[in-house]
């Protein structure tokens, strides 16, 4: 088995949240520099910055993984991931279809900046990324199938857009094998309260919309290879 450091949810210059730095180069170079193996951006909404941190990764002998920070119809945040780019951006295309067409204020919310691999700005995303989709909770199990996903209910101890907070419980035909936890201490009290996360892989990740808050090497998984279907395997085993 091979260890790899990993942070599997950075958001880029496309989510309003994430600093303008948060360029697909900028977010490659720092994950170099911290020496990460595994990272995943994953943008509100959209995947549309995934094509431009594949190939940086690709170039510079890193493992990138294409992907998404879904907000449900319930507004619970999911991170979505996915082994193949095409995959990734079929499902963005979907969720796209299913997203209210409100206008982004930039003013107010922050731009959302859609980039090449060489850090141009090549369009912008008119419609805001960090609403609810018309897409609910217990589809997820479906859509993954249908687009060779992975869904993993984000930051599930957060107070806000979590499976918990905005559900108030883990639904009894929940079926989700890996959640993200912010606050690792918290594990053990989550896992009284919810024995559904016993069965779950425990991951953690920085959520970083800033460079300087991506995570350091802290985190590993172990995995068979350094293939991105054997990381998101070792996410999802049993």
């Amino acid at each position: 088995m091979l260890s790899l450091s990993y942070d599997l949810h950075i958001h880029s210059c496309l989510s309003p949240c994430g600093d303008e730095d948060m360029t697909p180069a900028n977010i490659i170079g720092m994950a170099m520099l911290k020496e990460l193996d595994v990272i995943a951006v994953t943008d509100h909404n959209s995947c549309k910055n995934c094509p431009a941190v594949l190939k940086l990764a690709d170039e510079n002998h890193m493992i990138a993984i294409p992907g998404m920070e879904l907000c449900t119809l319930e507004e619970v945040h999911v991170i979505c991931l996915f082994e193949e780019l095409e995959d990734a951006l079929r499902f963005g295309q979907y969720v796209s279809s299913k997203m209210f067409p409100i206008l982004n204020k930039e003013k107010i919310f922050g731009r959302q900046e859609i980039c090449d691999e060489e850090d141009h700005i090549i369009g912008t995303e008119p419609y805001l990324l960090i609403n609810a989709t018309d897409i609910s909770f217990d589809s997820l199990k479906a859509l993954m199938k249908e687009f060779h996903g992975v869904a993993i209910p984000a930051h599930i101890d957060k107070a806000s857009n979590s499976l918990l907070s905005n559900l108030g419980f883990i639904p009894p035909d929940a079926d989700f094998a890996c959640a993200e936890i912010k606050n690792l201490d918290k594990l053990h009290e989550l896992r009284k309260q919810n024995p559904y996360l016993e069965q779950c892989n425990i991951i953690t990740n920085s959520d970083a919309h800033y460079l300087e808050h991506i995570n350091e090497p802290v985190n590993f998984l172990y995995v068979e290879s350094k293939s991105r279907k054997d990381i998101l395997t070792a996410l999802i085993r049993r």
